[in-house]
C-alpha cells in the first residue's frame, strides 16, 4: 500500500468518524428535547417539532427547551473550538479559555455589575430563587472585561513578537489580578449581591434566549469558517514558527487573529451563560485522539465533541437529582477533570510503551 492510498484511506476514516459524531449529536439533541421535568412521548415530540398537536407540548419544546439545547450545542462547539485554537497557536496542551484570563475577566465584570451596580436580587415567589435585576447589564460588563483581558494580553505580547510563553504568562498574571479584584468585591458585598454573583459564576444554560443563541451562532460560524480556511497555517505551526514562516505564513498575524477570535467566542459564551469549565480544555484532546492533528478535520471534530460534551452534561444536570437542575459548570468540571486526568495518564503510558 503506497503513501497516497494510506492517506486517502485515513481521510475516509476520519470523515466517517466525524459523521458518527454528528449522528450522536443529533440523537442527544432529540433525547434532550424529549426528556425533562415533563417527559414527552415520541409521537408528541415529533408533532411539536413541526408545530402540530398539543399547544402545551409546543410551548414546552420551542419556548423552554429549545433555547437551552441550542445554547448547549453552540457554547460547547464554541468553547471547544476556542480551546483547540489556543492549544495549537500556543503549542500548549493546557491552554484553554482561562489561559488569556477571559473567564477571570468575565467573572470580574459580572461581579462588578451585580455587586457595585446593583444587578443582583432574590425573589421569593416559590421559595428562595436567585435572579438578576438587569441581566443585560451583567452580560455587557462580563463581555467588556473578558475582551479587555484579551486586548491587554495581545498588546503586551505584540512587544515580544507574540511569543507563546509571554502570552501564557501574561494570561496567568492578568487572571490572578482579576481574581483578586473579584475577591475584594465579594468581601464587601451584602448577602443578596454575593448570592447572585456566586449563582452567576456557576454557569447556567437557562440564561439563553433565541437572541443570545443567534449572537453566539453568528460569532462561532464566522470564526469556524476562518479557522477552517486557515487550517493549513495551523498545520504548519505544528512544526514550529521558523518552518511556518518559510512556507509563507505570517506567524504574528495568524497568532493574533486566532487568539482574538478564540477569545471573542469565549467572551460571548461566558458573558451569556456564566463559567463553563473544562469543555475548552478536554474536548480538543478527545478530538485529537479521534482524528489526529490535521486541522482540516480537527476543527470540525472539536466542535462536535464540545457540543456532545455539553449536551451530555446538561442532560445529567437535569436527571441526577429529581426536581433539581444542577449548575452546568459544576457538572462539566466534575466529569471533565477525571476525563482529562485519564487522557494524561493514557498519553504518558503511550510514551513509555
Amino acid at each position: 500500500m503506497n503513501n497516497l492510498t494510506k492517506y486517502q484511506q485515513g481521510k475516509r476514516q476520519k470523515n466517517f468518524l466525524i459523521i458518527i459524531f454528528l449522528i450522536i449529536l443529533l440523537l442527544l439533541t432529540f433525547l434532550e428535547i424529549a426528556i425533562g421535568p415533563t417527559s414527552l412521548k415520541l409521537i408528541n415530540v415529533i408533532k411539536a417539532l413541526f408545530l402540530q398537536g398539543d399547544k402545551a407540548n409546543i410551548r414546552v419544546i420551542w419556548a423552554l427547551r429549545m433555547p437551552r439545547i441550542l445554547a448547549a450545542i453552540l457554547a460547547g462547539a464554541g468553547l471547544a473550538l476556542a480551546g483547540m485554537v489556543m492549544q495549537s497557536l500556543l503549542q500548549n496542551p493546557m491552554a484553554s479559555p482561562t489561559t488569556l484570563g477571559v473567564n477571570n475577566g468575565a467573572v470580574f465584570g459580572a461581579n462588578l455589575a451585580i455587586i457595585v451596580l446593583g444587578c443582583g436580587a432574590i425573589s421569593t415567589t416559590q421559595g428562595i430563587n436567585i435572579n438578576l435585576n438587569n441581566p443585560y447589564l451583567t452580560t455587557i460588563c462580563a463581555f467588556v472585561f473578558a475582551m479587555l483581558s484579551t486586548f491587554i494580553i495581545l498588546l503586551l505580547s505584540k512587544r515580544h513578537q507574540f511569543a507563546s510563553s509571554v502570552i501564557v504568562l501574561s494570561g496567568v498574571a492578568l487572571g490572578a489580578l482579576f481574581n483578586a479584584n473579584t475577591t475584594i468585591l465579594q468581601y464587601f458585598a451584602d448577602d443578596t449581591s454575593l448570592s447572585s454573583a456566586v449563582f452567576w459564576t456557576f454557569g447556567d444554560l437557562s440564561y439563553a434566549t433565541y437572541l443570545e443563541d443567534l449572537i453566539m451562532f453568528l460569532v462561532i460560524l464566522i470564526s469556524f469558517i476562518y479557522f477552517l480556511i486557515k487550517s493549513y497555517a495551523y498545520n504548519a505551526l505544528i512544526s514550529g514558527d521558523d518552518i511556518a514562516t518559510s512556507l509563507g505564513i505570517n506567524v504574528k498575524r495568524t497568532r493574533f487573529m486566532g487568539l482574538f477570535l478564540a477569545s471573542l467566542i469565549c467572551a460571548v459564551c461566558v458573558s451569556f451563560l456564566g463559567i463553563i469549565g473544562f469543555v475548552g480544555l478536554v474536548a480538543p484532546h478527545i478530538a485529537k485522539k479521534i482524528v489526529g492533528l490535521d486541522h482540516r478535520h480537527l476543527v470540525i471534530c472539536s466542535c462536535l465533541t464540545g457540543s456532545i460534551m455539553l449536551l451530555m452534561a446538561d442532560f445529567l444536570s437535569r436527571i441526577l437529582i429529581k426536581g433539581v437542575i444542577l449548575p452546568i459548570g459544576a457538572i462539566t468540571s466534575i466529569f471533565g477533570a477525571p476525563l482529562f486526568l485519564f487522557l494524561i495518564i493514557k498519553k504518558k503510558r503511550g510514551k513509555n510503551a
